[in-house]
């Protein structure tokens, strides 16, 4: 084994993967399994999770698809005893089941008076009880292996105010709250093994947003203009460029490192605007 695969190799870690139907989460997947990690897939639509793992597999990679609710503990349960069962251990958790609803967005002629408390409980819930419930469940896992690494997803709209996703914003800030307090006390109370940190996109199209950036016609809304304005690269992020910051916080390349949030954003989270 050569340096470099010391340092970021994934050979035969064991990653499952939340919201592993989705684009962002399956792109990351297939890095993993070239990096020589067992994927497992988990989505609440496990025709999206079997489906990119087939894909994996024609690559040559090893994953796996299922169905699972990372809002239901018991079922979380569930799904990581059967994992653990056929492989004996789970070292990697990426948290990146998440979404957002229309009703807990202030369209351009609205107003914060105008947010639908339902719709914003439910994203509220989705993004960070998505995130709490499966990092209970599998670090619960970590803690009696003594190592692991959990990665959750914080967004650029954690970090200032972006207009109209109020409540995918909130929960998102509380993603990176919870982050910091995760690595603190996996690290005290059971391994130094253990570590949990999160990436933050910046803005990347997927399917969730795409109506929002793009145009029917394929030409840019007005709002991804702001969006490209203040973002120094000038352009959005592709997919594939989460993967290289997944598989240094999980490798030994970062060893040393917990409790951060890097972000992955082309330069918006450092530019002023001006």
């Amino acid at each position: 084994m050569n340096y470099l695969n010391q340092l970021f190799g994934l050979e035969g870690k064991v990653a499952v993967l939340t919201g592993g139907g989705g684009v962002l989460a399956a792109e990351i997947g297939r890095g993993m399994a070239q990096a020589g990690a067992i994927v497992i897939l988990l989505d609440i639509r496990e025709e999206n999770a079997v489906k990119t793992a087939e894909e994996i597999k024609k690559s040559g990679g090893i994953a796996v698809g299922m169905a699972s609710n990372v809002l239901d503990k018991a079922n979380m349960e569930e799904v990581c005893a059967n994992i653990v069962k056929e492989y004996g251990k789970v070292d990697i958790l990426l948290n990146a089941a998440g979404g957002n609803q229309p009703g807990a967005t202030i369209g351009p002629d609205q107003t914060i008076f105008d947010l639908e408390l339902d719709a914003l409980d439910k994203v509220t819930s989705l993004n960070f009880n998505g995130s709490v419930i499966p990092s209970l469940v599998f670090g619960k896992q970590m803690a009696e292996q003594g190592e692991g690494n959990i990665i959750n997803i914080s967004s650029m709209t954690a970090y200032q105010a972006i207009t109209r996703v109020v409540g995918y914003s909130a929960s998102k800030a509380a993603i990176t709250n919870f982050t910091t307090w995760m690595a603190t006390e996996m690290a005290k109370k059971f391994s130094d093994k253990i570590r949990v940190n999160a990436i933050a996109p910046g803005f990347f199209i997927g399917d969730q947003n795409r109506a929002l950036l793009i145009n029917e016609d394929g030409s840019l809304t007005p709002r991804s203009k702001d969006i490209l304005h203040n973002t120094p690269m000038n352009r959005f992020g592709e997919a594939a460029e989460l993967i290289g910051a997944v598989i240094y916080l999980v490798s030994p390349a970062a060893s040393f490192v917990t409790g951060t949030v890097l972000p992955v954003d082309g330069g918006f989270s450092i530019f002023s605007g001006v």
